[in-house]
């Protein structure tokens, strides 16, 4: 009988649990959400209440209000709230609001055909923005261009510790990042419309050190964010995200910064669990400061805006064999690549990859490590957080294969802006007399500027790379030199950049570097270009001279080195 009396009380237990199990599938099935309902052990399921935060998506939007400012995760391509922008194109192609939105993104989401922050681009949905970096999302660049919207683009970092600021409610960072670029407000202080703008950018002096202010938004009225697992209570792990925890400081920054501002921070998610079943050092969003969760369907909630793919190697999950990275083909990005990687001139150099050319030196470094020993045990890196491993390109820009550690986004560019970066690969658009660069507005294309700024200004060895002329270059190898099929129509080489993105004076007595497919040049302080090196097979007057609008200085070149011409 003691036994008997010793089970009854459990089973009468877990049929209870069981009851309420079936509750809360019941009010979950009612929101109309895809039910991807994910509990360890039904004797924790809770019983749903009146309050719960699981959300349609359409009710969590409609609590964004007119002239609000939205903070929107996602780093290029990666880690974008898909479902949750689609949901407030929704909701004002149908009602027309809420209207006259200021977008505050730090690298703004996209492919380049219409996805990502792309689906934000109508008139009178979005009036303002500030931007990092938005060179997949073009047709907010062209409202943005057509004046339709005043847009401020500012150093990529500058624009997470602008959120940090705000969550902290403090007045907005003060760094030496930017002077001298198109962000100093002695050149344009950032303003991509009218000069009429807003100054948001102001030079002050603190000791004998000018600096530059950039002021923090006052308030943050919605956050829409992105994580993979939320629990009943609002807690949110992102153990499948790209950038894990770059996701978890940056989303958390704009997590807080809603909060703080009084108000709706809205996270979709691929699954739910019931509360108390989530490990608490996987809870990186507390659900104290959330206020809706959203479950998306598997079609809103790709890894990256590129493919459907999950990857576990970006996440961490797993280990990919590096034999399955491909080599760069022979042409103009394989030489750039090379000729870089062989300018690595430390061991255990930390070494920062920017968008673009700069993408195949960590493929380089991969397949042809060897012709460079100080290049074998670098540590790749990039502004998004991710260390170690081999950096992605494309729409998985910021993540990294097999990453030995990820730090969060803000924290990576405070180790940068401390000068934690050895050697900077950055790519170039326009280079003037100067040694000045443009990679952030080249009409009718205005990318902005990301890292840049934050990068080029502080990395101990900066190399500019980019092909020497572009649009249409076609190369080839014979016997080992280099041979020019076609020139691109647009020339690099100008007597002045249209927009200053790096400034030649910042260089500080740094090795400033530029190299091309043909050849190498490097910043003379106070003087301006130097042409150190050529391609073998070109003619210095026909192949570089006359396609330049400058003369530079050229006391000693020598050929470039010719593993770089093998095959």
């Amino acid at each position: 009988m003691m036994l008997d009396d010793s089970r009854e009380p459990c089973h009468s237990h877990v049929q209870t649990q069981l009851r309420r199990l079936q509750v809360l599938r019941l009010h979950l099935s009612s929101l109309h959400e895809p039910t991807h309902l994910v509990i360890q052990s039904p004797c924790r399921a809770s019983a749903s209440h009146p309050e719960a935060k699981v959300s349609k998506a359409a009710d969590a939007i409609a609590l964004i209000p007119d002239s609000a400012v939205i903070t929107v995760a996602g780093f290029v391509g990666l880690g974008f709230p898909e479902y949750l922008v689609t949901a407030l194109r929704k909701r004002f192609d149908s009602t027309q609001h809420p209207r006259n939105l200021h977008i505050v993104a730090v690298a703004a989401c996209g492919d380049g055909k219409g996805r990502g922050l792309d689906e934000l681009a109508v008139d009178g949905l979005v009036s303002t923005a500030t931007f990092g970096w938005a060179g997949l999302s073009p047709k907010l660049l062209e409202m943005i261009t057509a004046k339709k919207i005043d847009a401020w683009n500012l150093p990529l970092g500058v624009v997470s510790h602008l959120l940090r600021d705000t969550a902290a409610r403090r007045a907005g960072p003060v760094t030496h990042i930017g002077l001298g670029t198109f962000v100093d407000p002695r050149e344009q202080g950032g303003k991509l419309t009218s000069p009429d703008q807003a100054d948001i950018v102001h030079l002050v002096q603190m000791g004998k050190k000018q600096l530059l202010w950039y002021e923090a938004p006052p308030k943050v009225h919605a956050a829409l964010l992105r994580g993979t697992t939320a629990d009943l209570d609002g807690n949110i792990s992102f153990e499948k995200e790209a950038l894990y925890l770059d996701s978890l400081n940056m989303v958390l920054l704009q997590a807080m910064a809603a909060h703080n501002s009084g108000g709706v921070v809205i996270v979709q998610v691929e699954r739910i669990v019931d509360r108390g079943t989530m490990n608490t050092r996987n809870a990186h969003i507390p659900g104290a400061i959330v206020d809706k969760i959203v479950l998306a369907p598997a079609e809103k909630h790709w890894m990256h805006l590129g493919s459907q793919h999950y990857d576990g190697s970006l996440s961490g999950e797993v280990r990919a064999p590096i034999s399955s990275i491909v080599a760069l083909p022979m042409n103009e990005r394989k030489i750039i690549a090379h000729r870089t990687m062989l300018m690595i001139d430390r061991p255990h150099a930390i070494v920062n990859l920017g968008i673009g050319m700069p993408e195949g030196v960590a493929t380089i470094c991969t397949t042809h490590g060897h012709h460079n020993p100080s290049a074998l045990p670098i540590n790749l890196s990039t502004e998004a957080g991710s260390i170690g491993g081999v950096p992605t390109g494309g729409l998985r820009f910021g993540a990294s294969h097999n990453a030995a550690a990820h730090m969060p986004c803000a924290s990576m560019i405070d180790f940068y802006n401390g000068g934690g970066v050895d050697v900077a690969c950055l790519g170039m658009a326009e280079v003037d007399e100067e040694g000045n660069v443009n990679v952030s507005y080249f009409p009718p294309r205005t990318p902005g500027c990301g890292g840049f700024i934050d990068i080029s200004q502080t990395a101990k060895k900066v190399i500019f790379v980019g092909s020497f002329t572009s649009g249409g270059l076609k190369v080839h190898l014979e016997g080992g030199k280099l041979q020019i099929d076609q020139e691109g129509r647009s020339r690099k080489f100008t007597k002045k950049v249209q927009q200053k993105t790096f400034a030649a004076s910042s260089s500080n007595g740094r090795p400033i570097m530029y190299v091309t497919e043909r050849a190498v040049f490097k910043l003379v302080e106070g003087k301006g270009l130097e042409l150190v090196e050529v391609a073998p097979g070109v003619d210095i007057q026909k192949d570089v001279l006359d396609l330049m609008g400058f003369r530079p200085l050229m006391p000693q070149v020598k050929d470039m080195d010719r593993r770089c011409f093998s095959k």
